[in-house]
């Protein structure tokens, strides 16, 4: 199965990515992986975006177009795959179709303002990684290494405001291009982790 996984920053993309790729055999494939890869590795398309970065500009939607779909090529995708991260608008979207046929889109559907509180409640160990929320957890202190208990830099409420801003912008349009081609389906994100999963369990069992 060739799917492609959609939701905000903070919906639990990759919590919930990693279930399905250990459930289901389904090679996940994370844009951002897979441009690490390309960079430390120097490919050539990995060059072409590192210019890009190292001019701190973004990466252009042909170039990461590019790097995908080279990754498609893959023996690993060849009975499927999830992409994580991508598309990331309607342009990435229309160069997929191109380079594959999607079987179902998997919208974890969040409410943004929800999100804003479950995003800048986020902290983690500085020490050990671990990580908590304050409306669980109001320690200074790691219980488990005795770290200093932070708030990363990507989860204050300007970066959050402005990454939730980047994807209602370019991101939910994607919502309405696959709806219209009859491939999307949407599980309810707030709900805890597995019982999001146990949804997606129901849709993607239902396919097979």
């Amino acid at each position: 199965m060739k799917i492609v996984l959609l939701g905000a920053p903070g919906a639990g993309k990759g919590t919930q990515a990693t279930k399905i790729a250990e459930k289901y055999g389904i090679t996940h494939i994370s844009t951002g992986d897979i441009f690490r890869k390309n960079l430390k590795e120097g490919t050539p398309v990995g060059l072409k975006a590192k210019a890009y970065i190292d001019k701190g500009q973004l990466v252009p939607d042909e170039v990461t177009c590019e790097i995908v779909a080279e990754r498609l090529k893959e023996s690993d995708c060849k009975n499927g795959f999830m992409l994580d991260g991508f598309p990331r608008n309607v342009f990435q979207a229309e160069a997929l179709d191109k380079m594959s046929e999607i079987d179902l889109v998997l919208n974890i559907a969040v409410e943004l303002d929800k999100l804003m509180a479950r995003l800048t409640g986020r902290r983690v160990c500085s020490k050990c990684g671990e990580s908590y929320h304050i409306s669980t957890f109001a320690e200074k202190r790691c219980p488990k290494c005795g770290g200093e208990i932070i708030q990363r830099a990507d989860d204050t409420e300007e970066t959050v405001g402005k990454r939730l801003g980047v994807y209602a912008e370019q991101t939910k349009p994607l919502i309405d291009y696959y709806s219209a081609k009859g491939k999307l389906e949407s599980v309810d994100g707030m709900k805890p982790i597995d019982e999001v999963f146990a949804q997606i369990e129901k849709l993607l069992d239902s396919r097979n």
